[in-house]
This record gives structure tokens, C-alpha cells and sequence, in this order.
């Protein structure tokens, strides 16, 4: 359909802007056009034998990695195991710190190259600012947006889906909305901003999708 084409084109417009404004940042930026493309390129930025974590995320879930670290030559950092929480998936995030790769999403990107995240317990924007030695985020075009006001409120306009799809008893789950809420269950406890990648020059990589993926 017409309607398809010129959507999928303002998509690829989209990611190929973005990229240039957060290479301007001192990111290593690229975009592609599908997630199977991404895919592809992911696993051609890993190198066979090294450690690799994971931050939660819709997005690298759909592309199916969970089960190619598991299946493959590489030290997989596994908090998706059937494990309890505490002690053992909380270790699994401490020693994720450590990894040679953090493979994640994120939850917003301003068109200034600002990446925003909110964490339940931090063990993914943790590792993004510091710690492990490469970082490669993946998103979709849809989560670019104008400023940082825009990105809290993405932010907030996501969490009652994020917090229903991990199945934690939150007002939010309820209602549908945010109603910044004050239990043990919460999500969104940590936020953190990136501005740029000029600190240690080339270890964040960003793989743009040219299609709306993940929440």
C-alpha cells in the first residue's frame, strides 16, 4: 500500500538524521532498515568468546538473542534464568558489569543525541554509563523524540506497558497510566541522561531501525 511506502520512507529519513546527529555526539551511530538487519549487525560487532550482558528490552527479546548468546561461543551474563531474584539474579547483575558487551535498548532519544533511561533496579543504565567495555544500543525510530520533556513524558506514557509485561503489581497496571506511585513494586526508580559519548570515544554503538520496534 501507498500508505505503507511513504511510511517506511519517513521512517528510513528519520533514522538516517538521527544518526548523523548522535554521531555528531561522539557516538558510533548507524542505522538499518528492518530488525533482521539489525540482527545481523549485532552479532558482527560481537567477538566469539567474549562476555555478554543483557539490559532489558522488547526490542533485542523480538530479535530473538536471548537464545543465539544462550546457543553460542560466548560468556552469557543470563538474568533470564528461572532463578530467585535475590540472591542470585541480583549477582548475575553485578558480575554484568564486568562484561566485554552490554546489549540493550533505550527508552528515548532526543533529537540534541541525549539518550534517556528509566530503570526499575538499575542494572541496566548502570552498565550503560560504566563498566562494561563496549555498549550497543539498539532502537527503533519511534523512540526519538524532541527533548528531554518529551522523554520524560515517553517515559511515563511506557511504563504501565512495561510494568504489565513483567507482571509487577503496580497502580499503573490497573489504570493504564502513571500515577507516580509509591510501592515496593515500582519500576521507575532510576533515571539517568547521556549526553554524549565523548568520555571513552567509541564505546557506545547505537543501531538505529528504521521501523517502529519495542515500546
Amino acid at each position: 500500500m501507498i500508505i505503507d511506502k511513504m511510511k517506511a520512507w519517513q521512517n528510513l529519513c528519520k533514522a538516517k538524521d538521527i544518526v548523523a546527529i548522535l554521531n555528531r555526539k561522539h557516538f558510533q551511530a548507524t542505522y538499518v532498515e528492518n530488525l533482521e538487519e539489525a540482527k545481523k549487525k549485532v552479532l558482527g560487532m560481537l567477538e566469539e568468546g567474549a562476555s555478554v550482558a543483557i539490559g532489558g528490552s522488547t526490542t533485542l527479546s523480538e530479535m530473538g538473542l536471548v537464545e543465539i548468546l544462550r546457543d553460542g561461543n560466548y560468556k552469557f551474563f543470563d538474568r533470564y534464568q528461572d532463578l530467585p531474584f535475590d540472591p542470585d539474579i541480583v549477582d548475575i547483575h553485578r558480575k554484568s558489569l564486568t562484561a566485554d558487551f552490554l546489549l540493550t535498548g533505550t527508552n528515548a532519544i532526543t533529537k540534541k543525541g541525549e539518550l534517556v533511561n528509566t530503570d526499575c533496579t538499575g542494572n541496566r543504565v548502570a552498565p550503560m554509563i560504566f563498566g562494561p567495555k563496549n555498549v550497543i544500543i539498539v532502537a527503533g525510530v519511534n523512540k526519538i523524540v524532541d527533548c528531554l520533556e518529551d522523554a520524560f513524558q515517553r517515559i511515563r506514557e511506557i511504563a504501565p506497558m512495561n510494568s504489565k509485561r513483567i507482571k509487577h503489581e503496580t497502580p499503573c497496571t490497573e489504570t493504564g497510566f502513571c500515577v507516580d506511585c509509591d510501592c515496593k513494586k515500582r519500576i521507575c526508580n532510576f533515571t539517568t541522561i547521556i549526553h554524549n559519548g565523548i568520555k571513552f570515544e567509541g564505546r557506545i554503538r547505537i543501531v538505529i531501525i528504521a521501523e517502529e520496534i519495542g515500546y
